[in-house]
Parts: structure tokens; C-alpha cells; sequence
């Protein structure tokens, strides 16, 4: 072939550090537009984002010059970091460590775009902690309950 042709479509989940209800209203639209910015300087596309004030959604569209995780690395700290200078008179933000990324068909793109839609109602029934398991579960990822989520530790 004279060129490589590449459709990576990915189901991105990742939360505040400790689940913390961060992504109030007020600030959610300038955030995912700026996570979209982010990507979009790392050759990417956000077809869909949405979530809830504890976690994001993202359905994207990625490069195959750039492995997922360094995407992720650099969207996560530019966005926690854009977010405290913006807003400062708000609570300290980070994301959490780690993060969930699912290969997503074409033919599923529209089935993944209204589950990001319908966050609100998702989650009336299901905690954060209880869909991201079902995800894991549901994409055959192997995990260890003890390491799956970080909690925050008072002394």
C-alpha cells in the first residue's frame, strides 16, 4: 500500500482524583471543549464527550503515530492544570491515575456516542464504580478490586 489508512476509535473513561464531584456545571462545557482542544493538538478527534461532576467520556478518534497512554498522559495534566488557573477560586483538581480505553467498531460508534449522551440517566441507577467494573468486564479486562480505584487515606 503507498499510505496507511486508520479508523482507532476509542471509548475513553477516566475520573477526579478520588471521585471528587469537581465538574460542576458551571466549569464542564469549558473543560471539555478544552480536553478537545488538547486532543485535537495530538492529531485527534473528540467525536463525543460527556460524564458526570466525578468522571469524562470521551468517544475519539486517535492517531495511530501516538500511543493511547501518552495521549492520555498529556490531556490529563494539561487539562488539571488549565482548570486550576482557570478557576481558582475553586476546590484543587487532578484526575486520577489511571484510566479506562476500549477499542470501539464504526458500526458502534453511535451506540457509544448515545451512552455518553445519557450519562444523567445512567448514572440514577449505577455508581461510577459499578459501570466502570462493567466496562472492564464487559471488554474481557482482568483486574484486581484493590488497585482499581485510588482512595483518598485521612491521617
Amino acid at each position: 500500500m503507498a499510505t496507511t489508512y486508520t479508523n482507532l476509535l476509542f471509548h475513553i473513561v477516566y475520573s477526579t482524583k478520588y471521585r471528587k464531584e469537581l465538574i460542576t456545571p458551571d466549569v464542564q462545557g469549558r473543560l471539555y471543549e478544552y480536553i478537545g482542544g488538547i486532543i485535537r493538538e495530538q492529531h485527534g478527534i473528540v467525536l463525543e464527550i460527556g460524564g458526570m461532576p466525578d468522571h469524562v467520556h470521551i468517544l475519539a478518534k486517535l492517531s495511530p503515530t501516538l500511543a493511547i497512554s501518552d495521549v492520555l498522559r498529556v490531556t490529563k495534566a494539561n487539562s488539571s492544570k488549565w482548570f486550576n488557573e482557570t478557576f481558582k477560586s475553586h476546590t484543587p483538581f487532578a484526575w486520577q491515575r489511571g484510566f479506562g480505553a476500549f477499542s470501539v467498531s464504526g458500526s458502534n460508534a453511535d451506540d457509544v456516542r448515545g451512552y455518553i449522551r445519557n450519562q444523567k440517566k445512567h448514572h440514577e441507577k449505577l455508581s461510577f464504580k459499578d459501570e466502570f467494573r462493567r466496562l472492564l468486564i464487559r471488554h474481557g479486562i482482568e483486574f484486581d478490586e484493590r488497585y482499581l480505584f485510588e482512595e483518598e487515606h485521612f491521617v
